[in-house]
């Protein structure tokens, strides 16, 4: 039996690369899936078209989850998007949308899912769990990159802070962050295409050079080691785990 064996849990961005792995992953180890993305992704238990930005949309995947299960043990809030853009050329309605996807996305997801977490909360051992994807961007900045980094930045304050809300009201519900460090997805090569556009190096071959290099394990990580980590999250093996940040960077360091 895995791990998280009769578990019901929900990805969003299951759609690229670090939230297809954790789709993978979860189903590996026994959970039911109801995987999220703003065009309906090709694996899970239960598969949905949705945007995190809406209401609408988090009410009836709330919906769906109730009718079909009655609670939910573990959600996982992946979906998110960067834009590369110098500070002095970044417009107001780009800043906004990153933040809209990336942050205002979080408090929906809360909202519109706390009762069938409390649901898990009250029977499961361990607590229902929540995995807010950070990133490295959310501990420190990066050149190009302040809109994202400020908005992950605010993913790891605001799960601190629902972790210690739910502590106080007593519900039985952990809420962690996750942070990776680069990773090889479809959205790191779009950060390094922009960053040629920008001059910031000549090709992109230079630009993977020095991301491999600020990593002292040697290269990129791969989404399934990401995956892993959120597994151990969202298990019974992190019960003592809430408000807090798991790392999993190749130890990089900004250069």
């Amino acid at each position: 039996m895995g791990v998280l064996e009769g578990s019901v849990a929900l990805v969003t961005g299951a759609g690229g690369g670090i939230g297809a792995a954790t789709v993978a992953a979860l189903l590996a180890e026994g959970a039911e899936v109801i995987a999220t993305d703003l065009r309906a992704p090709s694996a899970g238990t239960l598969t949905c078209a949705h945007d995190v930005t809406s209401e609408a949309d988090w009410a009836r995947i709330a919906g769906e989850i109730e009718a079909r299960w009655g609670r939910l043990d573990c959600l996982v809030n992946n979906a998110a998007i960067a834009t590369i853009s110098a500070i002095e050329e970044n417009s107001l309605a780009d800043w906004r949308r990153q933040m809209t996807v990336n942050v205002d996305s979080l408090l929906l997801s809360l909202q519109a899912t706390l009762p069938l977490l409390r649901a898990s909360g009250k029977v499961r051992a361990g607590g229902a769990s929540v995995v807010n994807l950070s990133s490295t961007g959310g501990l420190a900045g990066a050149a190009f990159m302040s809109a994202y980094c400020t908005s992950k930045g605010a993913v790891t304050l605001f799960t601190k802070s629902a972790a210690i809300e739910f502590g106080v009201l007593g519900y039985n519900i952990r809420v962690n962050a996750m942070h990776p460090g680069g990773i090889g997805t479809a959205m790191l090569d779009e950060i390094f295409d922009a960053y040629v556009r920008l001059g910031v190096a000549t090709d992109k071959d230079v630009v993977i050079q020095g991301m491999n290099k600020s990593h002292p394990i040697g290269r990129l990580g791969k989404p399934e080691e990401i995956a892993a980590g959120i597994v151990h999250l969202c298990s019974t093996a992190s019960s003592f785990m809430t408000g807090s940040s798991m790392v999993v960077d190749g130890g990089y360091t900004a250069q």
